[in-house]
Formats: structure tokens, C-alpha cells, sequence
């Protein structure tokens, strides 16, 4: 292993963030009411150029007047290629108090962007004495993220979550499908007149995995369209999971339930992760390095894995 010690992440919940539109302050406080460990706000796509300004002046009144327990209360802003991103940050910024947690940027290309968004905000956090500094969470979702993802991962010492945004990925990539997450009907292989559909977005959020851990970074799987299809949203979050990623978004109310039941260790894993350690307890006890559990051996690569099961769970239980 590198002597450079990989970085842990944020220690937060972060198994589903829950998305609704600045210009439906209505929904807000169901929002609130909601399971989703993470709740964000959007400024972006789902708000009309007409309407920026107004969903803006929602979100600022909504931080300040609903009670949003402690779940990390989350902004998406507009892209630093529109008229919209700067004024953003900085009402946001200067009016949000301290309730406010994490600005999202989204369709980040390179490093640059979250320069020029982190040197923003530290100036008018400074301006207005701001005791507890904002988080960053960007989207990977064109070309230029995905080939620059490890230098984005490191970019920052505010980031703390990177999330893939499949729709603007696809799009960018010149994919032909206009499916949003999940298994497309065409990216298959084919054996005996049998189809067997394979993931293709696997090898981007493998990609996404790989630098968050390197840099201490929460990996998050974005959207599933299908919000009527839990099936599928069930089966990519548990690919997403297996990946190494933490969570989910849940673009409709009924996905927050399936992505907690997914990004939540089972009762049995866990028990079994805690079976594990103690039973390497117990053997660097008596001096020696492995041990046999249910008949298989285990080291300290088992250890790690089951640390990891552990901490999520107990990171569950304490939020």
C-alpha cells in the first residue's frame, strides 16, 4: 500500500438525496418530512429561465423558515456557462445563514471549476463571517468530466460528494439512447439467440469510485428517470452499492424508501461484518495473522471490508 494514507470521507448519510425544483416551494416541507439523509434544492434544469430569480428567493426563505432536521441541506446552482451560477453562489451565500451545508455544482469539465466556484464563495463567506464553510458537491455528467474526474476529485478541500449525472452524460457522450439510468435496450451481447444486457454506465461510475476514494470523496449515483419502474431503480442501486458508492438520488418521493433499503447495511451483514472482527480479535490475540470463519480464511483484507460494512451502519444509526 502507498504510504500516502487514502483520505475518509465526510462521515455523513448519504444514501438518497431527495430532488425538488426551487420554484415548488409547496413541496418543500414534504421534503423535509422525507427519509432522504440529503435534501437538494435545484436552481438548474428543472427551474425555467423565467422563473431563476423567484426559485432562488424560495430556496433562500426555505433554509430559513422550515426545519430540515438534520439532514445535510443541499443547493444545486446553475452551470458556470450561464448568467445565473455567480448570483447564485452569492445570495445563496450572503442570506442562507448558517443552515445552508453544501452547494452542488453541476457539469464540472475540469479542476478550473471548482476554483472558480471555491474562490467565491471563500470571499464572501470572509465578507460575511461565516463560521461554518460550505461543502461542494459536483456532477459528472459530459465528456470532459469523466477525462478529468481524478484531477476534479482533488480539486478542493471543500468537496465532499461527486455524484453521475446520466442524462447530460449520455448526451455529451453522444449516446444513443434517451433512457436516464438503468439497462438500454440496444448495449447487449447476444449468445445462442439469447440477449444478455450488460450496464453501460458501469465503467464511468467505476471511474468516479476510484477517485473519490483516492481523494476522500463521497461517490453518489445520480438519477433513474423510471421512477415507475422500482425494479430497475433497485437493481442499478444495488450495482452502484456493490461499486463502492454510497447513495442515490431519488428524483420522485417513492424512490427515497427503495434507496435507504438499498444503501443501508443489512441486519445480517452487519452482524456478520462484526462476527468477522472479532474473530481476527481473537486470532491477533493468540498471535496469529488470519482466522477461519464459517470455514473461510480471513486476513486483514477481510478486516477492512468488514470495517467498512460496520462504520456504514453505525454512521446510519447515530444520524
Amino acid at each position: 500500500m502507498s504510504f500516502r494514507v487514502q483520505p475518509s470521507p465526510p462521515a455523513r448519510p448519504n444514501r438518497c438525496q431527495l430532488f425538488g425544483p426551487g420554484s415548488r416551494p409547496a413541496i418543500f416541507p414534504k421534503m423535509a418530512a422525507s427519509d432522504a439523509d440529503v435534501i437538494n434544492l435545484d436552481l438548474e434544469d428543472s427551474v425555467a429561465p423565467a422563473d431563476k430569480a423567484e426559485a432562488r428567493a424560495n430556496v433562500i426563505a426555505a433554509t430559513k423558515e422550515i426545519d430540515w432536521g438534520r439532514k445535510t441541506l443541499s443547493v444545486r446552482i446553475n452551470g458556470l456557462d450561464t448568467p445565473y451560477w455567480y448570483r447564485d453562489v452569492v445570495d445563496l451565500l450572503e442570506q442562507c445563514g448558517e443552515r445552508l451545508d453544501q452547494i452542488m455544482i453541476p457539469k464540472v469539465g475540469n479542476a478550473g471549476d471548482i476554483y472558480a466556484v471555491d474562490a467565491l464563495v471563500t470571499s464572501v463567506e470572509a465578507a460575511m463571517g461565516r463560521q461554518k464553510p460550505i461543502a461542494l458537491e459536483v456532477i459528472i455528467e459530459t465528456a470532459a468530466g469523466i477525462a478529468h474526474v481524478e484531477e476534479i476529485a482533488a480539486a478542493s478541500p471543500r468537496l465532499a460528494a461527486m455524484s453521475l449525472g446520466a442524462a447530460d452524460f449520455a448526451a455529451s457522450m453522444g449516446m444513443q439512447t434517451t433512457g436516464i439510468g438503468g439497462t438500454q435496450e440496444n448495449y447487449y451481447m447476444a449468445r445462442a439467440g439469447e440477449k444478455y444486457w450488460s450496464d453501460p454506465w458501469h465503467w464511468a461510475q467505476a471511474a468516479i469510485v476510484a477517485a473519490c476514494r483516492t481523494h476522500g470523496v463521497l461517490p453518489v449515483d445520480g438519477p433513474f428517470g423510471d421512477f415507475s419502474d422500482e425494479d430497475g431503480f433497485r437493481a442499478q442501486a444495488l450495482r452502484s452499492a456493490t461499486l463502492g458508492m454510497v447513495g442515490k438520488w431519488a428524483i420522485h418521493p417513492s424512490q427515497v424508501a427503495l434507496a435507504n433499503e438499498v444503501f443501508t447495511p443489512s441486519e445480517a451483514a452487519v452482524t456478520e461484518a462484526r462476527e468477522i472482527l472479532a474473530a481476527m480479535a481473537e486470532a491477533e490475540r493468540s498471535g496469529a495473522g488470519a482466522a477461519v470463519y464459517k470455514g473461510r480464511l480471513v486476513d486483514l483484507a477481510s478486516v477492512r471490508q468488514a470495517e467498512v460494512i460496520v462504520a456504514q451502519a453505525d454512521l446510519i444509526a447515530a444520524g
